[in-house]
This record gives C-alpha cells, structure tokens and sequence, in this order.
C-alpha cells in the first residue's frame, strides 16, 4: 500500500518524514525474516563482544594484531547497531517511518562504520606485512603509539566521509515519493528519493565510494603482494605455512567485507536492483559481522584459548 506522502510534508512541500517500504505483505514471511536476522545479530553482538571482552582480559593478547582485532570486533558492534534494530522494528510494525534527522543520523553512523572498517582493514594488513616483511624492526615500527594513531586515523576517516556524504546527500530537496525501497537509510535508495536532476549528485557518490572503497583496498593488494613475495622466498615449509596461517583470517573478512561492498557501492546504476540490494545489505551488516568473530576464533590457537580461559573464568564466577 502506496503512502500519501502530502502528510509529511511542510509549507515548502519539503518530505520530513519518510517509510521504508513493507517487505512483504504476508505476516509468515516477514516474522521468519525477523527471526533470522534477530539470531544472527544476536549472534553478532554476542560473537564480538567476547573477542573485544577476550582480548582485553588476556594480556598475551596484547600486541598490534589483536589491538586492531579489538577496533575491528567494536566497528562490528556500531555497524549492526546502527541499522538492524530499526530493520527489525519495520519488519513486524506498522509503524515504518522514520523522520528526515533520524533518517541522516543512521546514514550517518552507518557510513562510519563502515569507512572506519575498511580503513582498518587496511592498516590490518600493513601490520601483517610489517610481522612477515620486517620482523626485527616490527616491535618498534608497530608500537603502541603507532597502532593508536592507525586506529584514530581509520576512525576519523569514518567520520568525516560520514559527515561529509550525509551532509551532501541531505542538503538536496526531497519533494515525493517518501518510500525507502531498502532496509535502512543507505545512500543510493535515499539519493534516488530526491527532486531535480540528480546525475550529478549520483556520480559524486559513485566517486566517493571508488576512492574510500578501493584506496584501502589497492593498500591491503599491495601489502599482500609484498607479503606473497617474502612468503615465496622462505626456506622452510612451515615458515611459509606459519606466515600464510597468520593472514588467512584477515584474508577472508577482507573477501567478505570488500566483495559485497563493491558489488554493493560500485556498481552502475542501471545493473541496481532494489531486491539484489536488499539481500547484499543483509550479508554485509549482518552476515560478516556474524561470521567475523567465528572466523578469527576457529582459526587463530591464542584466542581459542584465551576465550576458553575467558568463558571458564565467567563460569567459576556464576557457581561461585
């Protein structure tokens, strides 16, 4: 059913509210979506805090690596938080608006959140190269002055592209329709709602998101280039499979983050589908967050064990 948007517009037939469209109109189909997506950001939530909680209770574990770990598992937490519990409400109340400030305050965090990851990502990889490429100068290169002023700049870079693109975005017009065809206030379905020609204003975005996408990917690319040439020409099989054993968690939520995110963000405009959109918004603020922290504890010895001494501790704790 279509929303008469004339009831929330002001005297300048200016849009101050807007409603994210139903996603279905069987009752079935959107609880068992609710209760797919309220288990696996549970999942999330839970997952990210124990690594975060882990790490900062284990003091073995506090070198570079789990430094930026830690920022990582907090970005997760801020990127779900930011949109799955509005996602949720609209999936089992009638009551989908959402005002134009709330609209750009959630934009807003989401882009922070995700900038933020994907510069960490890549100063992830720099120290994995720093570990394999120098490892007698690591501990001086990689202090914790440097992993501070690394995580500051990935999250102040976070938030003034966040700033910057809700600014741009919201500065525009929006005249009708007021339907978001997405789960949350995301750019590209918000930017498609605004008056006028907007080609100009789109291509800006597009811009935008080539170069805070892939300027830390080329990064990361180019640290693993360094790291596959060092691994390459180690004399011993278990040197190589140590050092490849170090990367391969980070490999795998960069793939996850920036595979969706590209297909995502930057893509053309004519291949955009509001369906193909909607389910890559849900593997990218979902799915990874989910699997993120599963990925890092299977496959890496010192958390498993630190998160069992972390769990046994809680346990000894309640009996006692």
């Amino acid at each position: 059913m279509s929303i008469n948007c004339s009831l929330w517009q002001d005297n300048s037939m200016s849009v101050k509210h807007f409603a994210f469209v139903k996603f279905s109109e069987v009752t079935e189909q959107c609880f068992l979506l609710f209760t797919l997506i309220l288990l696996m950001f549970l999942a999330s939530l839970t997952g990210n805090a124990l690594i975060a909680l882990t790490i900062w209770t284990n003091p073995v574990l506090h070198t570079p690596m789990y430094f930026f770990l830690t920022n990582l598992s907090l970005l997760e937490i801020g990127y779900t938080c930011s949109t799955v519990p509005k996602m949720l409400q609209n999936l089992v109340s009638e009551a989908r608006g959402i005002s134009r400030e709330g609209c750009a305050t959630q934009m807003f965090f989401f882009t922070l959140f995700g900038i933020s990851e994907c510069c960490l990502l890549a100063a992830m990889a720099f120290d994995r190269y720093m570990a394999i490429c120098s490892p007698l100068h690591y501990a001086t290169r990689m202090s914790r002055g440097v992993c501070v002023h690394l995580a500051m700049v990935s999250w102040g870079v976070g938030c003034t592209v966040g700033l910057g693109q809700t600014n741009y975005i919201f500065s525009l017009d929006f005249c009708g329709p007021c339907e978001i065809d997405h789960f949350f206030c995301d750019l590209p379905p918000i930017l498609a709602l605004a008056c006028g020609y907007t080609s100009h204003n789109e291509a800006a975005v597009f811009v935008a998101a080539i170069l805070c996408i892939s300027s830390p990917f080329l990064l990361i690319i180019a640290s693993y280039g360094r790291i596959l040439a060092a691994v390459l020409v180690m004399p011993s099989p278990e040197g190589r499979q140590k050092a490849l054993s170090t990367c391969s968690s980070h490999l795998l939520v960069v793939t996850f983050f920036y595979g969706s995110a590209s297909v995502s963000y930057m893509r053309p405009k004519t291949s955009h589908s509001p369906g193909v959109d909607k389910l890559l918004a849900l593997f990218y603020t979902v799915v990874t967050s989910m699997l993120n922290p599963i990925i890092y504890s299977l496959r890496n010895k010192e958390v498993k064990t630190a998160l069992r001494r972390t769990l046994g501790k809680k346990n000894v704790l309640t009996h006692g």
